[in-house]
């Protein structure tokens, strides 16, 4: 399953669009804001795949039948920029269990470059749904390293990779490499450079929310 939220008129064209905007990025806040109003957009449609039971809530009048959330759920997160998306699922998902990823580029002299994972922070992932934020998807490299590693912890009953913009080739990868896992982007660019930077793209989402790093 595909599902690209740019392929529907809704605010969530707005927050993207934001986000891209170069003058706009200089403020943080609202940079780190605007990943987080997506992840919330996208927990919500999200939510609708899941499956559901009935739940009695009393109320001061009765009793109320409520269809709530049955499975657990497993936030994982690509550290660093992946943070305010993350938030924003959490936001809706606030009962969710919580894992975390250290992975990052390493790059070469020749112009390549080898995903470096440091850690990983996680509950078991047996029978849970699993959601992987990453506000970028370039190559598909970062989310394929990451869930080959926390496959180590569990098989999870569904996968979800959510990110926020992503490259048709990294598309293709993730689909080619994990075809069981459901994929939702905020939009879709075609274009992916030499060195694997997405284009037109927003520039490195980490920087732009945290800072420059060294």
């Amino acid at each position: 399953m595909f599902f690209n939220l740019a392929e529907q008129h809704s605010i969530a064209n707005q927050f993207v669009a934001e986000l891209r905007n170069v003058e706009l990025q200089k403020d943080r806040l609202r940079f780190r804001r605007n990943l987080e109003r997506i992840g919330e957009i996208m927990a919500y449609e999200i939510s609708k795949t899941l499956e559901y039971e009935p739940f009695e809530v009393e109320t001061p009048l009765g009793v109320a039948m409520v269809p709530l959330p049955a499975p657990r759920i497993v936030l994982a997160t690509i550290l660093r920029a992946g943070l305010p998306f993350h938030q924003g699922m959490l936001n809706y998902f606030d009962q969710a269990d919580n894992a975390f990823i250290s992975a990052y580029r390493r790059h070469h002299k020749d112009g390549t470059f080898e995903i470096q994972l440091d850690y990983v922070s996680t509950p078991d992932l047996d029978g849970c749904v699993l959601i992987l934020c990453d506000p970028m998807l370039a190559t598909g490299s970062s989310i394929d390293v990451a869930l080959k590693e926390l496959s180590r912890f569990g098989q999870p009953a569904s996968i979800h990779i959510a990110t926020v913009i992503a490259s048709a080739a990294g598309v293709d990868a993730v689909q080619r490499l994990h075809h069981n896992a459901r994929l939702w982007v905020g939009a879709l660019d075609e274009e992916l450079t030499g060195k694997s930077y997405i284009v037109p793209g927003l520039g490195d989402a980490g920087d732009l929310a945290y800072g420059e790093k060294r």
